[in-house]
């Protein structure tokens, strides 16, 4: 079992890995980068700002071995003057320079990727809650909220920094080994030498080191998955008084964590060695073959400039893995997010006027013919071939034992799946001939267990007609028989709900919801087990306020406790996704050999 919770818990966490960079990846994050394009005349200037910032800095080692040169009177036969005032002078013009345009550097860039970013944070969160049911069938929300959180995040430092530091970087590199050349030829040759080994160890432990890194990952995300998943479940674990059983658990886990961050430890501080070495070693070896051609004739100033120069380089050398690295990271997070995007969003407009009811529904009902299998379950058919009618205003009861179809029947009337086979029928026309938000606006569920938002309460009731006035939002209260308990919190309808309505009891959620679908005024009502989970007195007061919420309008009524259905007009009983018998609560108990019958004679001799 251990192993299973661990396998479906790390993936928001090696979300993070990083990808090689080829043709497929940056095609996909040339598609982000056209977020940039309403921004792109100051994502120009901030080059630019860069560019004048960069070549302004690279000039100063040279007016560095100038002032020197110009203090021994061995003037340079460089556009430099040979004055030190002067030299001092043009030092601090370029300094003033580069402060400046340093400033708009950073301002532009940060404001190209804020923007652009937050455009793809809207536009991905949009496609999110746009997505059908399937995708969220398939994925946790950890996953999807790393999308939004860790690899936009990851984007947005790749667009802020990351970006402008390469660019700024591959000048200082190019640049500086340009003047490493006309500064000393003899010395560029003798460091270039001892480049190629650099470059080979680098690739070698850096590749050694990603490795283990991600294993470092892997596990440090399975130990995060349990501290999730016993937090979630506290409740299961102080029942089964498995606090030692858990605490174990997470340190085995910390424990492989430490093992192979230790080896990765290693590997790093044998690398960090050995170019700390090479580092030393090339100064050490550029400042004695250096003193010799000084010896020979070259200019002390010319050493110096070269020095600086090659500080220039090897500082823009030094940080080229790190940021080829987080460009790899970015890259990863683009083709996560890319996919997303990537993916058919019902049709739904992100502006509300489109979404507003243009055909409406009387309120009849009916299912074809309809065949129906879960997506991420196809070989399991649910519903088979399912006949049922409900004439508006009619109050229809679906019963039927476990695994009959009854909730996937709901699911079906809000399109939150399409069948396979058949058809759902709204005043006689198939669902596919309406709008996808005319039916959603015309159907209110009352689910067994209520989400509420972590808002207050009027906020939550207000989410069944969000331009509701206060009367209205009292009005619906009141018939949901809620009024009265909300009258009674010291905050009345400002009081906070908790996440997900934590801090009040299941009976006082469920008038909410009741409240809420009252206010929306639906034409058909879905109650899908809406009382099953209530004590006595909570069942009565919800019951009475369900009476009222179904007076006048289309009502399917999906129930487990049959007592609560007997009022209905019809009564279809569901069996192995067929309609097995129908008709009313008095003409299904008369038949002995009926699964009504059956059922009803179960419930009542549990109850008894």
């Amino acid at each position: 079992m251990a192993r299973n919770r661990f396998n479906s818990g790390t993936a928001p966490e090696m979300e993070l890995n990083k990808v090689k960079i080829n043709k497929q990846t940056i095609k996909t994050a040339a598609q982000l980068l056209s977020y940039l394009r309403p921004y792109r005349w100051k994502f120009f200037a901030g080059l630019v700002f860069l560019f004048v910032s960069s070549t302004t800095g690279l000039a100063f080692p040279a007016l560095m071995g100038a002032m020197i040169d110009a203090a021994k009177g061995e003037p340079k036969d460089w556009i430099i003057p040979t004055d030190i005032n002067m030299i001092g002078i043009i030092a601090f013009i370029l300094l003033f320079v580069q402060s400046f345009v340093s400033f708009f550097r950073i301002r532009f860039f940060v404001e190209v990727a804020e923007k652009s970013v937050a455009d793809i944070r809207r536009d991905t969160y949009f496609k999110l809650i746009t997505l059908p049911m399937n995708f969220f069938a398939n994925r946790r929300v950890g996953e999807l909220n790393s999308r939004l959180s860790a690899d936009l995040s990851q984007i947005q430092d790749t667009l802020t920094t990351t970006l402008a530091e390469m660019v700024r970087q591959v000048i200082m590199l190019t640049g500086g080994i340009t003047l490493l050349v006309v500064v000393s030829p003899k010395l560029t040759l003798f460091n270039l030498s001892i480049l190629p080994l650099l470059v080979i160890a680098a690739i070698f432990f850096g590749r050694t080191i990603r490795k283990i890194s991600r294993q470092a990952q892997d596990k440090l995300a399975e130990s995060n998955t349990i501290v999730e998943e016993t937090l979630q479940g506290i409740s299961n674990v102080k029942a089964f008084a498995n606090e030692a059983y858990e605490a174990a658990r997470y340190d085995r886990s910390l424990r492989e964590v430490v093992k192979i961050a230790m080896r990765g430890a290693t590997l790093r501080g044998g690398f960090a060695s050995f170019i700390i070495f090479c580092l030393f070693g090339a100064i050490v070896a550029v400042m004695w073959y250096g003193s010799i051609l000084v010896s020979e004739g070259l200019p002390v100033g010319n050493l110096t400039t070269y020095i600086l120069y090659s500080l220039f380089v090897g500082a823009a050398m030094g940080t080229f893995p790190e940021l080829y690295a987080n460009v790899q990271k970015a890259l990863g997070s683009s083709e996560r997010v890319i996919e997303i995007l990537g993916e058919d969003n019902e049709p739904v407009s992100i502006e509300p006027e489109k979404n507003a009811t243009r055909q409406f529904i009387k309120g009849d009902l009916a299912f074809s013919n309809v065949r129906f299998a879960y997506p991420s379950r196809k070989d399991v058919i649910v519903l088979q071939g399912l006949d049922f009618e409900a004439k508006a205003g009619e109050k229809v009861a679906i019963v039927g034992p476990s695994g009959a179809g009854k909730s996937t029947i709901a699911s079906l009337i809000l399109r939150f799946y399409e069948p396979q086979q058949g058809d759902v029928l709204f005043d006689g026309r198939p669902a596919g001939q309406y709008a996808l938000t005319d039916i959603r606006n015309q159907v209110a569920i009352v689910p067994q267990d209520v989400l509420l938002f972590g808002g207050s309460i009027r906020e939550n009731i207000a989410y069944g007609k969000l331009n509701a006035s206060e009367s209205e939002i009292i009005s619906a209260a009141e018939k949901a028989n809620a009024h009265g308990f909300i009258s009674g919190l010291p905050e009345g309808y400002d009081t906070l709900v908790g996440e997900r309505g934590i801090k009040l009891s299941g009976g006082q959620r469920q008038r909410i919801a009741i409240a809420r679908a009252l206010l929306k005024d639906p034409a058909i009502l879905i109650l899908d087990e809406a009382t099953s989970s209530l004590d006595s007195e909570s069942e009565r007061l919800v019951q009475e306020a369900l009476e009222v919420l179904m007076k006048n309008r289309t009502s399917i009524i999906i129930a487990h406790r049959l007592s609560t259905i007997r009022e209905a007009d019809k009564i279809i009983v569901l069996e192995k996704g067929k309609v097995a018998e129908w008709g009313t609560h008095e003409d299904l108990i008369k038949n002995e050999e009926g699964l009504y019958r059956y059922l009803s004679q179960l419930q009542f001799d549990l109850g008894n």
